[in-house]
C-alpha cells in the first residue's frame, strides 16, 4: 500500500531562479472529477456471466420445489429426488420468470449435469429433477451457512447493525434481501434474531436493533480498512515513509486502460491524506456546513461502503441492494456516480442482465478475478459455479434424448418448437451423433447423465 501511496505523490517542483517571474496558477483543477465514465474490467465481468447462469438455475430450482411442494411438501427441501413434470415447470418459467417458451428447455439442456429430463416410468410424462451432483452443491452451501450461524453470521448482522449509528437498526426486509450476501440462512429471522434476544431486538414495526452486550470484542467497531491498513504498514513499512500518508489510505488499484493524468494523481494523493471519520462513529451532530468537513464526509461514505461490502462472503452486492441502506451509510442519492468517482475502490459490472442489473465490486478482495480469501461457503458456491460450466458435450445427451421418446414435443411446446431444440442439440443426425453413440457404445445401456443420477 504505502508503494502504491508514494507512487501517487506529486513530483517536487523545482526551485525557481532568482530574479525569475513565476509561471501563473494552471487553472487544471487537482479534485476528483464528480463524474467519470465507467472502464471496464473484463476480470469482473466474466464473474458475472458465470453468475447468470447460477441465477438462472436458482430461479428454476425454486421453481421446482414450489411445484413439487403440494405432493411431495416433506421432500422439497432441495433433495434430487423431487420431480416435477417440465409442463408446469415450463408454464411457471413463462408466467413467473418471464421466459420465452423455448428457453426454459434450452437451459435445462445446456446444463445437462445440473438438471435431469427423464420420461416417468408411470405418469409418462417427460420429468425433470436435480442431479445428485447438483443437490450436492446445494447441500454443501446449506452445510456451510449452517456451520458459520453460531459465529461468523452473527458477528456480520451485529457489525451491520452497528453501521446504522445512531439508533443502530435496520429494516428487517432490507436484512432479508441481503441475506444470501451476508451468508446468512433464509431463516435468519428466527435462526439468528429471536434466537439471541440479549444480542438483537425484533420490534413490533419491522426493524431489528442491535443491543450491547459484555462478550462483544474489543475491536468490534474497527473496520476492515483499518485492519489491513494496520498490518500492511506494519510488514512493509519503508525506511523514510510518512506515516500520514497510509494513516487514512484506501487500496488503490485501477482499472486496466483507466487514464491517469498528473493532476488526478495529485487528486487522489490528497484525497488519501484526507482525515475522516469511522464508518461505525456517530456523526448525527457535526457541523457539515464548510467545504472541508463535506469532503471528509464523503470520505467516510466510502469507508461505510467498503465496510459493507468487506461484510459479504464474496465481498460484492448489486447495487439495488446497496441503495437500501443509502441513509444508514451516509451515500449520496446518486449512488452510481458517487461510486464511479473511485473506480480504484470499487467496480461496477453490468454484466448479468441485459444491463439492468448493477454488481458492486470490492476491488482489493479480487485478483485475477478470484477472491484473494475465500472462505467455506464461497468454496461451496463454486462448486455450483464449476457444474454449471461444464459444457453439454461431455455428457452422453442423445441416449438420453432416446429414452425421452417424444417428450421433444413436450420440451419444445409445441413439434415445431421440439424440433427446433432437437436441431440446435443433434444438429443434422450427423456428427455429435454418432460421437454420442460411440460414446454410448464403450459406456453400456444408462447415458452418462442417468449413470449420473443413479451414483
Amino acid at each position: 500500500m504505502l508503494r502504491r501511496i508514494a507512487a501517487l505523490r506529486p513530483p517536487p517542483r523545482a526551485a525557481a531562479p532568482v530574479g525569475a517571474i513565476a509561471a501563473p496558477y494552471s487553472s487544471k483543477s487537482t479534485s476528483i472529477p464528480q463524474k467519470q465514465q465507467r472502464v471496464r474490467d473484463h476480470a469482473f465481468d466474466g464473474i458475472m456471466e458465470v453468475q447468470k447462469r447460477v441465477r438462472r438455475f436458482h430461479a428454476l430450482h425454486s421453481l421446482l420445489l414450489y411445484a413439487a411442494a403440494p405432493t411431495a411438501p416433506s421432500r422439497a427441501g432441495g433433495s434430487g429426488a423431487v420431480s416435477v413434470p417440465f409442463t408446469r415447470l415450463g408454464a411457471l418459467a413463462r408466467r413467473q420468470l418471464r421466459l420465452a417458451p423455448l428457453d426454459a428447455g434450452r437451459f435445462l439442456l445446456r446444463h445437462a449435469h445440473a438438471f435431469h429430463l427423464f420420461l416417468h416410468p408411470v405418469h409418462r410424462m417427460l420429468h425433470i429433477r436435480l442431479t445428485p451432483r447438483a443437490a450436492a452443491a446445494l447441500g454443501a452451501e446449506a452445510d456451510a451457512v449452517a456451520a458459520a450461524l453460531p459465529g461468523a453470521s452473527v458477528l456480520r448482522l451485529r457489525k451491520l447493525l452497528l453501521l446504522a449509528p445512531p439508533h443502530r437498526r435496520l429494516r428487517l426486509e432490507h436484512i432479508h434481501l441481503l441475506r444470501r450476501d451476508l451468508g446468512l440462512p433464509d431463516d435468519f429471522a428466527e435462526s439468528v434474531i429471536q434466537s439471541n434476544p440479549s444480542l438483537f431486538r425484533l420490534t413490533p414495526d419491522g426493524f431489528v436493533e442491535f443491543l450491547p452486550s459484555p462478550t462483544d470484542p474489543p475491536d468490534l467497531t474497527v473496520a476492515a480498512v483499518e485492519r489491513a491498513r494496520e498490518r500492511h504498514y506494519r510488514e512493509h513499512r519503508a525506511p523514510g515513509s510518512a506515516e500520514e500518508d497510509a494513516r487514512f489510505a484506501f487500496p488503490i488499484r485501477f482499472p486496466p486502460g483507466f487514464k491517469i493524468g498528473k493532476y488526478f494523481r495529485i487528486a487522489v494523493w490528497k484525497w488519501q491524506r484526507l482525515p475522516y471519520a469511522s464508518p461505525y462513529a456517530d456523526v448525527t451532530g457535526h457541523d457539515l456546513r464548510s467545504l472541508e468537513a463535506q469532503r471528509r464526509m464523503e470520505k467516510r461514505a466510502v469507508a461505510a461502503v467498503h465496510e459493507l461490502l468487506s461484510l459479504t462472503v464474496e465481498k460484492r452486492t448489486t447495487l439495488e441492494r446497496l441503495a437500501l441502506f443509502r441513509d444508514a451509510l451516509g451515500v449520496p442519492k446518486k449512488i452510481k456516480e458517487f461510486l464511479l468517482k473511485y473506480q480504484g475502490i470499487f467496480y461496477i459490472s453490468t454484466r448479468g442482465n441485459q444491463g439492468k442489473l448493477h454488481t458492486v465490486f470490492l476491488r482489493e478482495a479480487y485478483y485475477k478475478g478470484e477472491l484473494v480469501e475465500p472462505n467455506a461457503i464461497h468454496a461451496a458456491r463454486r462448486k455450483l459455479e464449476e457444474l454449471l460450466m461444464i459444457t453439454p458435450q461431455k455428457a452422453n445427451l442423445d441416449r438420453m434424448f432416446t429414452s425421452m421418446g417424444r417428450g421433444w414435443d413436450e420440451l419444445g411446446g409445441s413439434r415445431r418448437g421440439g424440433c427446433e431444440l432437437r436441431d440446435e442439440f443433434l444438429g443434422d443426425g450427423g456428427g455429435r451423433k454418432k460421437n454420442a453413440d460411440a460414446d454410448g457404445a464403450e459406456s453400456g445401456d444408462d447415458s452418462g447423465v442417468e449413470s449420473l443420477y443413479i451414483e
